[in-house]
């Protein structure tokens, strides 16, 4: 990916020429761009020492990671032209390593939806398909990676909201091990479960810009005493055993997900992988589980917005806080925002917090304890579908969040378990994209990428990175 030192003001001008194409093309997937701050870029590049494979490369990021360049909404009216004092530990690394900052990308609102159709400022259109959906809640990262845009992009992961729009676009969308990269600056919204993750054409661009920014940060408690992620290779899958478990392959799985699924199968035994079925009961209790555990961090997290310390004010009757609070969430908040802070409310209020949120607490370390069993149990990656379908049409889920929420049914899962995982391109279905999901144990990150490095060359080549 790397571009020339003396073609940088050449790669900011023709990445404001792609953006350009972008918008007047409809896709409304950026929510902030300037070409004068591209050029800035490019010069400051120019000017440092960075060097390696970003250096020079433009990179989309998610507008809930903070950027005290550009704003950052969230896609939400309640933080319109928000701008943040500092900068995110990703976006400093980024820079650190020779990234260009290009632009900040459309997702849905707080980054709670599966489509990317709950952002404030109008839907995400797919690449491919106007009139579907790139997924969500990072559909603009993946849409302008898909369509050439830009090389690589920064997402956040809560429960799939990389992997699966990486599915539905046909790129690569890489999760990392909770605690592997810091959240310092990415906008809360379930913090035992957000990662930023990253998206790219190849599974190398994606894994060498995951590498660029992770590693512990002072900043975040929760990262790991881990070095950075390294980018390895292997020749073959020789030695490897491959776990399908059989909760991910329901008979009634899409036949053309099932069909690019069997074929990434025999591609995984053609490399020398052993392949076996094994089982994760309690998966099927995994969205249940999140859409307990998610709206009520959410909740939490979502408390600050109230119209005195962040973002918009609607001002009620004068002395009236309580009129103040629900005129600036009320104008500021979209309706799944205010579902999930609902239900995270009323899961964590006295006399349903045992029976709710307690108990999805301990259904998630049953989910957790099933990877750890599968993983002990002589079983060093497992394979699935990364989605139950190819990419769906626009407005056909929205009026009914449960089947939204059944988008996320193979992601959730890892995400409540913490495990790394990554979403690769396995073939199309009627013109559309369909994604294979790999999964490791904790803090085998590195595994994880050179296996899906080598899968990624059997089913497909290997796609050309598009400048």
């Amino acid at each position: 990916m790397t571009a020339s030192a003396l073609d940088l003001q050449g790669v900011a001008r023709d990445t404001g020429a792609r953006l350009t194409r972008a918008e007047r093309d409809g896709l409304n997937a950026v929510l902030h761009w300037d070409q004068a701050l591209l050029d800035a870029e490019a010069s400051r590049v120019e000017q440092s020492r960075a060097g390696g494979p970003l250096r020079g490369v433009p990179v989309a990021i998610k507008d809930n990671i903070v950027t005290a360049e550009q704003p950052t909404t969230c896609g939400s009216k309640i933080l319109e032209g928000y701008c943040s004092p500092y900068s995110a530990t990703a976006i400093d690394r980024l820079r650190a390593a020779g990234a260009l900052i290009a632009a900040k990308s459309n997702l849905d609102e707080f980054a709670m939806g599966s489509s990317t159709e709950h952002s404030a400022y109008g839907r995400v259109r797919h690449p491919l398909d106007p009139e579907r959906v790139p997924g969500g809640s990072s559909g603009g990262s993946a849409a302008l990676v898909a369509a050439g845009v830009v090389p690589i992009a920064l997402g956040s992961e809560t429960g799939g909201s990389v992997r699966q729009p990486a599915s539905f676009c046909g790129v690569v969308g890489l999760k990392p091990s909770y605690g592997r990269v810091s959240r310092f600056g990415l906008v809360a919204f379930g913090s035992s479960l957000d990662c930023i993750s990253t998206f790219g054409r190849t599974v190398r661009d994606a894994g060498e810009t995951l590498s660029a920014i992770s590693g512990p940060d002072p900043r975040d408690a929760t990262t790991v005493d881990r070095p950075p992620i390294a980018v390895e290779s292997m020749a073959d899958l020789a030695g490897l055993t491959i776990g399908l478990p059989a909760e991910y392959f329901p008979a009634d799985l899409h036949p053309g997900v099932a069909a690019a699924l069997r074929e990434t199968i025999e591609a995984v035994k053609a490399l020398g992988a052993r392949v076996r079925e094994v089982s994760l009961p309690h998966s099927k209790y995994a969205v249940p589980t999140y859409y307990i555990v998610n709206p009520a961090e959410a909740a939490a997290n979502l408390a600050r917005y109230d119209g005195v310390r962040y973002g918009q004010r609607r001002i009620g009757p004068e002395g009236d806080i309580r009129a103040l609070y629900r005129a600036t969430r009320g104008s500021g908040f979209g309706p799944e925002v205010r579902r999930r802070i609902l239900v995270g409310t009323y899961v964590l209020s006295a006399g349903y917090y045992e029976a709710y949120y307690r108990k999805a607490q301990q259904v998630r370390a049953l989910i957790a304890g099933d990877f750890e069993r599968v993983f002990c149990d002589g079983v060093d990656l497992l394979l699935t579908p990364t989605t139950p379908t190819p990419a769906f049409r626009a407005g056909e889920k929205t009026d009914d969040p449960v089947t939204m929420y059944l988008a996320d049914i193979f992601t959730t899962a890892v995400s409540l378990a913490g495990l790394p995982a990554i979403s690769i391109p396995a073939g199309r279905s009627d013109g559309l994209p369909v994604g294979a999901q790999l999964i490791a144990p904790l803090h085998r990150d590195e595994r994880l990428i050179a296996v899906a490095g080598v899968v990624e060359g059997a089913i497909a080549g290997g796609a050309e990175v598009r400048r």
